[in-house]
């Protein structure tokens, strides 16, 4: 479970490539509209001076970059499928903001492992307003496939899933939230999201 959550967050910052596109002149390419914020992101985390900063500066940082093409909201629904629907805008709202803090603590505190491996796209395709973009993360002799799941809003590509090896982010965490769920009801669910949160500020690794 850690190894696919640090790949997962790995590839979720460093999702760009030249991948050989089949796209009509008509449909935004989803790869080149990442190229901008992804090279950005990449030269702050290579930036000595950036990396001295506060966990928690750096993540905030970091958020509002990837924000420009990652859909935090859409995920957060898909992640708590059919409950999003017995939310109200207000807890909906507290969820988002929530499991959008998490992905990026955890993020930042793997981001050494892997900052300088190498990802090699293989493709991409593209069906109405959904795109997949497929690619291998390489890690010496060993490559780890990766797709990345997104959706076009209006002229805007926005990821929303990472797939690795067969294995969606969205249903990874959707398992281990419906459980406590299951157990704890919202207020649980949102009392471990805060107790997870506060352990990543304090530098302190994911469980």
């Amino acid at each position: 479970m850690k190894n696919f959550q640090h790949i997962v967050l790995f590839s979720f910052f460093f999702f760009f490539s030249s991948v050989v596109s089949q796209v009509s002149a008509a449909t935004p390419d989803p790869t080149e509209q990442l190229k901008p914020v992804v090279d950005k992101v990449i030269t702050l985390l290579k930036d000595r001076n950036f990396r001295q900063r506060s966990v928690v500066e750096q993540s905030e940082v970091i958020v509002k970059l990837v924000s420009e093409r990652f859909d935090f909201y859409e995920m957060s629904k898909r992640v708590l499928g059919k409950q999003w629907r017995t939310l109200n805008s207000e807890q909906r709202e507290q969820f988002v903001g929530l499991f959008t803090k998490l992905l990026q603590y955890v993020y930042i505190g793997q981001v050494d492992d892997y900052i300088y491996k190498k990802i090699k796209f293989s493709g991409q395709r593209i069906r109405r307003d959904r795109a997949e973009v497929k690619s291998l993360l390489i890690d010496g002799d060993k490559s780890i496939p990766v797709s990345y799941i997104m959706i076009l809003r209006k002229d805007q590509w926005m990821a929303y899933d990472i797939v690795v090896e067969g294995v969606s982010l969205i249903m990874n965490y959707r398992n281990q939230i419906g459980t406590v769920l299951r157990d704890e009801n919202f207020p649980g669910l949102i009392a471990m999201l805060k107790k997870k949160i506060s352990k990543l500020e304090a530098g302190e690794k994911d469980e």
